[in-house]
């Protein structure tokens, strides 16, 4: 991560969104030493609940043997499988055997989903989660993770679309907390023009985010032409001025 490039985002962050949160980075990695490596689970824990460490400052490193969910291994792609009857699981489950979630109708509706969710192998041992001050000059961020308050989602909505005549430049796919953070982030990263993805609409997850807080996910290349574009937008007017202000109020932490 280049300092300068850092620093200007820094300053930037705490001239216009006084009071937010910084973002949470995210990478893959070989080098066991890029953060806090979790200890192996002892039952299910949320990958979520894991990156709000690194919300807080603690850099975190999980791994295949420490992601404490079969979502969190297969949307971080350290795993290709779903859990047996996963189309049971998703809708109404199977009476003795699997307690269904009901986030879709039926099973045979869930299949047709499973055709198009987004795969991908883990480029890297680990995937390392820094919030923005804590990366060093060697990290090479994928993705930038907003936990927002809707005042601070506004405000990243609006500059993502800034220099865009298209509609879906920021996008809310259907699918778990962890796949809208890391999955969609990780595939889009490659494309000439790629989209900002909100989530953590995921009820599973909401228990781990405070109740007024969603996530704005970003690939660099994104992220990079909103930073350019912050001192000439909206961001000047006085119609942000009076976000800002309730930002500044305590708001916008997450």
């Amino acid at each position: 991560m280049d300092r300068e490039f850092k620093d200007k985002f820094t300053k930037l962050w705490s001239r216009f969104f006084d009071g937010a949160d910084l973002p949470v980075a995210f990478f893959y990695s070989n080098d066991e030493g890029k953060g806090a490596r979790l200890k192996p689970p002892s039952g299910h824990r949320c990958v979520v609940a894991d990156i709000m460490k690194a919300l807080r400052g603690k850099p975190v490193l999980l791994g295949a043997d420490t992601i404490g969910c079969a979502g969190g291994r297969r949307y971080f792609g350290y795993a290709e499988a779903l859990r047996p009857h996963f189309e049971y699981f998703l809708s109404y489950g199977i009476p003795g055997q699997v307690e269904g979630e009901r986030y879709k109708k039926t099973p045979e509706l869930v299949k047709s989903i499973m055709k198009h969710l987004p795969q991908f192998r883990a480029p890297g041992k680990y995937i390392v989660f820094k919030r923005w001050d804590t990366l060093d000059a060697e990290d090479d961020p994928e993705a930038v993770i907003f936990f927002a308050r809707p005042d601070v989602l506004a405000g990243l909505f609006t500059l993502a679309n800034y220099d865009e005549a298209a509609q879906n430049v920021v996008y809310a796919p259907f699918g778990p907390g962890c796949g809208t953070i890391v999955s969609y982030p990780h595939l889009e990263k490659d494309f000439e023009n790629p989209r900002a993805v909100l989530g953590m609409f995921d009820v599973s997850a909401r228990p781990c985010v405070p109740t007024d807080v969603l996530t704005f996910s970003v690939p660099m290349k994104r992220f990079t032409r909103m930073i350019s574009n912050m001192e000439e937008s909206f961001l000047i007017t006085d119609s942000w001025r009076k976000v800002l202000k309730r930002i500044r109020s305590g708001h916008g932490k997450a």
